[in-house]
């Protein structure tokens, strides 16, 4: 027999923002149930890394955090790669992207392949310049500008008319309706995400999301488009249902073509009456509903690994309208000595899955 297959993936919270990793790991187990998955983690408490479930992971590995820079990364890359020998890596954050582009040519050195944007086209979807790559491509859009510093920041937001959004490069939005909050929140997101930090135009309506993978050619292999119908205090989807919209799917893939894209996305739009929509975000990764179009026939993870592996193209359905998603919460059972390990030696190996049974009345 061949050496298994085994996959790096990163983005395992699962919290009230939760992060895409555990469902990329369901949604390929799905097809590749034999498939060994190593975490590649931020923060020992990320819940993901304590599942039972399909989602479980076969390793767990502490990684430093990327404001540490490239090389640090790179260095903790190798030793994790020397123990596990993992082929694939599927980056499932944006904070991460700029440092596994980086070190990517030594990671191909390694024997390891992802699926990554190139540099330019992270950079042009970058929320700082999103606005440029609309009014390049006539794409609508809010009116967004990014400032380095508050008294900036406040002058943009004058012209643009309060309320308005005050958003971290990376993460972070708040609804903002004077120049003293915007000050407050300015501080608050430069402490965390550094500069620049961006003032958007506030605008209400439905939101509608776009998941879907590019291939190599900047071909859309598949998506999936869905309306929020559940949002959290942050913006987050916990309820979704897919729509059937083929001008949405044109403008999604101008999109991917304009930017040359390769590689998992989520593009996010608001729509408002007599209003064509409007592009709010791309993000460079998939989102954390990516498993629910994987349920019913559209599974974005498991056609990238089949690309990642060399596989011939396995069909994707497209989904139907009116399909819909709610999340919900589970507690997971985890032992003290697992977290203690993880956090004492930054890294921990877990055994044969056992699956939890009630026990006996």
């Amino acid at each position: 027999m061949g050496e298994p297959v085994t996959i790096a993936v990163t983005g395992l919270h699962r919290g009230d923002n939760p992060q895409p990793g555990a469902s990329v790991i369901r949604s390929m187990r799905r097809r590749y149930p034999d498939l060994r998955v190593v975490a590649l983690s931020y923060d020992p408490l990320e819940s993901g890394l304590y599942s039972h479930n399909i989602d479980h992971v076969d390793a767990i590995y502490l990684l430093p955090f990327p404001m540490k820079g490239p090389q640090i990364l790179l260095d903790r890359m190798r030793y994790i790669h020397g123990k596990e020998k993992f082929q694939f890596l599927v980056p499932c954050l944006d904070s991460e992207l700029d440092n596994f582009l980086t070190i990517y040519p030594e990671l191909e050195k390694l024997g390891i392949t992802a699926m990554l944007p190139s540099k330019a086209a992270l950079d042009l979807r970058a929320k700082e310049n999103l606005g440029g790559f609309c009014a390049s491509h006539a794409i609508p859009g809010p009116k967004t500008y990014a400032a380095n510093d508050v008294a900036t920041l406040s002058r943009c937001a004058a012209e643009i008319g309060y309320p308005v959004y005050v958003k971290g490069k990376y993460y972070e939005a708040f609804l903002v309706y004077s120049q003293v909050d915007l000050a407050e929140h300015f501080d608050a997101i430069a402490r965390v995400w550094g500069v620049p930090v961006l003032v958007q135009e506030a605008l209400f309506g439905d939101e509608y999301d776009v998941v879907g993978l590019a291939d190599g050619n900047s071909e859309v292999v598949g998506s999936c488009a869905i309306r929020k119908l559940l949002r959290t205090s942050s913006g987050k989807g916990f309820g979704g249902i897919v729509i059937d919209d083929r001008k949405l799917d044109s403008t999604v893939t101008q999109i991917i073509k304009s930017l040359r894209w390769q590689g998992p996305f989520e593009i996010e739009f608001l729509k408002m009456p007599r209003r064509p929509h409007l592009l709010f975000e791309i993000n460079p990764r998939f989102p954390a509903w990516v498993d629910f179009p994987a349920q019913i026939g559209c599974n974005l993870p498991a056609y990238l690994l089949g690309l990642l592996r060399g596989e011939g193209a396995v069909k994707l359905e497209r989904c139907d309208a009116g399909q819909m998603f709610i999340r919900h919460s589970l507690d997971l059972v985890a032992d003290i000595a697992e977290l203690a390990k993880l956090s004492t030696d930054g890294e921990y190996v877990a055994g044969p899955l056992a699956p939890k049974t009630e026990a006996a009345s």
